[in-house]
């Protein structure tokens, strides 16, 4: 019943037959056919269906929370099992806010130097998709806002506090300021990040502390779109110190500190609450603890 269990999961986070057949690597009908067993197995009706996928009916609202809480068991034995026999390895797939994919790949890199058998996946999503992939068993863990989501049931390991810095072409008259308040930014010619983004968000909430209504004339939720942007001298960028000084470095653009933060706001690891861990995870949740005392 797992693997059909896990057909579901995928149909009900897609909301799309094919779209969920091509994720498990399977064929449409192979598909269909799990699906019409395992509610056979149940004996209620988990899916509205004609032509094409409807919606979860209420037994199929039911099911999803226990069919999440079952496979997600059943993850956890598999990796208790294969840690006893092999020690840490598999995969794990983590989701990162793009103002936080630099703390990631230190955090994969590290992780995997002390434990070669594991491979990660890293990919970039807005703070809010993070939680709903966790939820999901989309990923196994994520890097993401710690006190401005609501977060839910999670184990959490605070990385860093978010400070932000105005990012501009060496030549601006903006570029050897020790400082800058967020209110002097009022007239300049800003891109942001789109409003989607917990970050743009944070950055909206200290332009408004500082009385002041921003113009962004490009947004984009790529931090390298917005670093190209600068480098044509016309415009500057607003990010967290980490990335900003990253994406900055060898290029002719200066990084210069916003002085007048409202607040500094915790990036970290969030992983979904279990006790205990996985032995993964638990190495996982060291390991970002570490690197934060570094």
């Amino acid at each position: 019943m797992l693997n059909k269990l896990e057909m579901f999961i995928m149909v009900a986070n897609e909301g799309h037959f094919g779209r969920a057949a091509e994720s498990l690597g399977i064929t449409q009908p192979t598909l269909s056919a799990g699906i019409k067993q395992l509610e056979e197995q149940l004996g209620v009706q988990l899916i509205f269906r004609g032509s094409r996928f409807g919606g979860l009916t209420p037994e199929g609202q039911r099911a999803l929370v226990w069919a999440r809480r079952i496979v997600g068991d059943a993850r956890q034995l598999r990796d208790e099992m294969r840690f006893a026999r092999h020690g840490l390895s598999g995969q794990l797939r983590l989701g990162v806010i793009p103002t936080a994919l630099t703390w990631a790949a230190t955090l994969a890199a590290r992780f995997a130097q002390d434990h070669p058998n594991v491979r990660f996946t890293v990919l970039s999503r807005p703070s809010t998709q993070i939680l709903s992939m966790l939820d999901n068993l989309e990923i196994d863990a994520g890097i993401s806002y710690l006190d401005h989501e609501p977060m839910g049931r999670v184990s959490t390991e605070p990385l860093y506090e978010e400070d932000f810095v105005l990012v501009c072409a060496a030549g601006s008259p903006l570029a050897e300021r020790a400082s800058i308040p967020w209110a002097e930014l009022a007239d300049t010619r800003l891109c942001l990040l789109t409003p989607d983004m917990q970050n743009r968000r944070i950055v909206n909430e200290n332009f408004a502390a500082a009385n002041v209504t921003p113009t962004a004339v490009i947004e984009s939720n790529s931090t390298v779109v917005l670093i190209q942007s600068v480098l044509s001298g016309a415009w500057h960028t607003i990010l967290p110190t980490d990335i900003a000084l990253f994406l900055a470095e060898g290029k002719p653009l200066s990084a210069v500190p916003l002085s007048g933060q409202v607040a500094r706001h915790r990036v970290g690891l969030v992983a979904p609450y279990r006790e205990p861990h996985t032995p993964m995870l638990a190495t996982l949740l060291s390991e970002a603890r570490r690197l934060a005392n570094a």
